[in-house]
């Protein structure tokens, strides 16, 4: 058994097809069946069911898959420790962050961080928070930028920074005359969410049942984007994070913005990353870089009064 054939293995997993699976090694699909059977012959139990359509991992195949996994896992985190070594600020870290945060946030903190790390080549991915959580865990990636709380003990937590949310609805709303909102204003309204999976969307949602608002029924956006072209449209209102409508966000026709009064309702984000993670001491140097967001951007004040 080698290092070789356990990455083989992995892909296999991940890509479910022999010739994906050789694409992403850059070896031939003959060679990693090979090394595959190889593997299997070497353990003694079949790893994967072989058929016309598709590729399945049997249940001892998805174990084994998982464990190697931890182990390439943990020889990476050896090389990198060893090039951090020779040069702390350095090598390559996998960084994931969620949809309605990342085109919002990284123009502001991206070129802090070419700044303060010239050396370090950052790869970044952007996918849903329960997806990157589970990236993190198995060490597909090295930390995530997430919304809190994530309640999971395996986890080291640094905190970034708090995100206020802005009530957007059409110019014509009802509401658009007032110069503030506080949450009553919201007891039945009826605002646009998000598609299941969205943090954002559970976050939305404990507003409303703290305001006794509810949610617009018959629609579910895909991307903050495309909530905002539909209250800019006049469909409806909904909340949005402070950094989606400040700038470099250019403004929406049609779209009004208003800040609560008092006790905004707002989401705390941190970098999380495995509390066994030999990189903790440069992420959380990292960590201090990402929460350079200046505070009235944070806060919205750069929207409309």
């Amino acid at each position: 058994m080698n290092l070789r054939d356990l990455k083989y293995l992995v892909a296999l997993m991940d890509h479910k097809h022999f010739g994906r699976a050789a694409e992403a090694c850059f070896v031939s699909q003959p060679t990693l069946s090979t090394q595959i059977k190889k593997l299997e012959d070497e353990l003694g139990v079949v790893l994967v069911e072989r058929n016309p359509r598709h590729v399945m991992l049997t249940d001892v195949g998805v174990e084994i898959a998982s464990r190697a996994r931890l182990v390439l896992d943990e020889v990476n985190q050896m090389r990198e420790l060893a090039r951090r070594t020779r040069d702390p600020e350095a090598g390559t870290v996998r960084l994931g962050i969620f949809p309605t945060l990342a085109p919002y946030l990284l123009p502001h903190v991206i070129p802090q961080v070419r700044r303060r790390f010239p050396k370090l080549l950052l790869l970044l991915t952007e996918e849903k928070t329960e997806e990157l959580l589970r990236r993190v865990r198995d060490g597909r990636l090295d930390a995530a930028v997430v919304a809190l709380p994530i309640g999971d003990a395996t986890l080291h937590e640094e905190f970034l920074f708090e995100e206020r949310f802005l009530l957007a609805m059409p110019e014509d709303h009802p509401l658009s005359r007032q110069k503030r909102i506080v949450a009553a204003d919201l007891e039945d309204q009826q605002l646009l969410l998000l598609e299941d999976g969205h943090c954002l969307r559970d976050q939305a949602l404990a507003v409303c049942r703290l305001s006794g608002a509810d949610e617009h029924s018959g629609f579910r956006a895909t991307s903050l984007e495309t909530l905002r072209q539909m209250v800019g449209s006049g469909v409806g209102i909904t909340l949005l994070p402070a950094l989606s409508v400040q700038p470099p966000v250019a403004p929406m026709p049609g779209l009004k913005l208003l800040r609560f009064s008092d006790n905004a309702p707002s989401r705390r984000i941190a970098l999380v990353w495995r509390r066994s993670s030999a990189f903790a001491p440069f992420l959380t140097r990292l960590a201090k870089v990402l929460a350079q967001v200046p505070k009235p951007l944070l806060a919205g004040l750069a929207a409309p009064q």
